[in-house]
């Protein structure tokens, strides 16, 4: 059954319309007004009482709902039901038989009980994780009363499997990658989303040394690059890099995916000439002295999504409390992180073998933004890498341009609709404000990469505007 086909569920998300931004329109608005006061008269709550309006509404209804089911167990008959007599009448018969006052009130006193505090978040071990990172060792998981398991994971299509098959409840993954899982890239298609961005930049074109005189990407053809893995920021965007300068990435180079702890290790064994890859595995090639930065990712796009913490929608709804505070707990951490102030002491507390297992120095220049580029200069970036979980539908939308355009999805593409059902904007806004951080009050916006306007209204147009794309 459709969650509008049950009167009782307030929990709809619909488009702003009316004077509150909840409803279709404002007679939609008027009505929802009506039934509520006929709510609290029927159960003997005064409408203004100490839960707010929405609150008292949301408990009334999950009450009334679960009764309602209990009198009529089939769908056509609850539907036949509330048909013939209303929702406002059929909820006054449900008080004279059913305590509804009663019920809604103990349900009041109960709701918000996380329903399971031992969590598993799996990670790669990378700076863009930082703020599922830092949650652990600096105390914002148990703040937000959860015991939270950070686990070290070796590559992206494991965090994916283990993920999917429940042995961690969320996991630190890349941007698209809830993209792919919803729409079915590479795979059947299940449900997931990505309520917060884990961080923006943080990603470079690293080059081996050998290569210091090659700066011109023209004079690539022939490379051998590493990204993280197919469906990823750094993958789309050394496509469009190479692309922009007449490079097809499918024929004049080879892109292959290595886990990021390994590339450091192929560069020096000279497998590959160069990534794009997340941090610190950049800055740990210039420390090792076996390559060089030959651009931070934000010059390309500067303020572009990384990664991302994800969950499936089964676990955003079956624990929706649980949700909200592992969520609230990640946003609460990437709030610590945006403050320039806190960096080194977030490296020292991420940067641990049990963590990224990096020499605290390395992380430090990476959060810092004060960094050796491996050429002999030292370079101050302070958004090298920065934290806004803010989860842009526009982000969602680019991403899915670069899977169509690279024939990683077929056919006709909702770019809009998934990326709102995938990117969780509402939820997000909601948390950053009781965590002091300041939402906006859209949740799309044009985008600038590499100098050409992305414009989220007409992506059809956009995939189509490239001389260099499969689709």
């Amino acid at each position: 059954m459709s969650l509008f086909d049950d009167p009782f569920r307030s929990d709809r998300r619909l488009s702003a319309g009316c004077t509150c931004g909840r409803h279709a329109s404002q007679a939609e608005h008027d009505t929802a007004a009506h039934n509520s006061t006929m709510r609290a008269e029927v159960v003997g709550v005064a409408p203004h009482a100490a839960l707010p309006a929405s609150e008292e509404d949301r408990y009334t209804g999950v009450v009334a709902s679960a009764v309602m089911r209990a009198m009529f167990p089939q769908d056509a008959a609850r539907r036949t039901f509330l048909k013939s007599v209303g929702a406002s009448t059929a909820l006054a018969a449900l008080a004279q038989v059913f305590p509804l006052g009663t019920a809604t009130e103990l349900f009041a006193q109960g709701a918000g009980a996380i329903e399971k505090k031992s969590l598993k978040v799996g990670f790669i071990p990378i700076t863009c994780a930082t703020p599922i990172i830092m949650a652990h060792p600096m105390g914002f998981y148990a703040k937000h009363g959860l015991d939270v398991e950070v686990v070290k994971t070796a590559g992206w299509a494991v965090i994916r499997d283990k993920t999917l098959n429940k042995e961690y409840d969320a996991a630190h993954m890349l941007s698209p990658m809830p993209l792919a899982i919803t729409v079915g890239a590479g795979a059947s298609p299940l449900p997931y989303t990505a309520p917060a961005i884990e961080n923006i930049n943080g990603q470079a074109i690293t080059l081996a040394m050998k290569h210091k005189d090659r700066r011109d990407p023209k004079s690539w053809k022939g490379f051998k690059f590493a990204v993280p893995f197919d469906y990823s920021m750094h993958n789309y965007l050394l496509r469009y890099y190479v692309a922009e300068h007449g490079l097809d990435p499918d024929t004049d180079i080879q892109i292959r995916a290595v886990p990021p702890p390994e590339m450091v290790a192929n560069l020096r064994a000279d497998n590959i000439d160069g990534f794009l890859a997340p941090d610190p595995v950049n800055q740990r090639a210039v420390y090792d002295g076996v390559g060089f930065i030959h651009l931070l990712s934000k010059e390309l796009w500067d303020g572009h999504p990384c990664c991302a913490f994800a969950a499936s929608k089964e676990f955003v709804t079956s624990a929706p409390n649980t949700y909200a505070a592992l969520l609230k707990a990640i946003i609460d951490a990437t709030a610590y992180a945006t403050k320039a102030e806190n960096r080194k002491e977030i490296a020292a507390a991420i940067a641990p073998a049990n963590y990224l297992n990096q020499p605290v120095t390395v992380v430090e220049q990476v959060l810092t933004g004060t960094y050796a580029d491996g050429l002999g200069s030292v370079r101050k970036d302070p958004d090298r890498i920065a934290f806004d979980p803010f989860p842009w539908e526009s982000f969602g939308v680019w991403i899915l341009t670069q899977m169509k355009r690279w024939g990683q999805i077929k056919g006709d593409v909702d770019y809009a609709g998934v990326a709102r059902q995938v990117f969780l904007a509402t939820d997000t806004a909601r948390l950053m404000k009781e965590v002091g951080l300041t939402p906006p009050e859209a949740s799309t916006k044009s985008l600038v990469v590499m100098g050409k306007t992305f414009d989220p209204a007409k992506p059809d147009e956009y995939v189509a505007s490239f001389a260099i794309r499969r689709a």
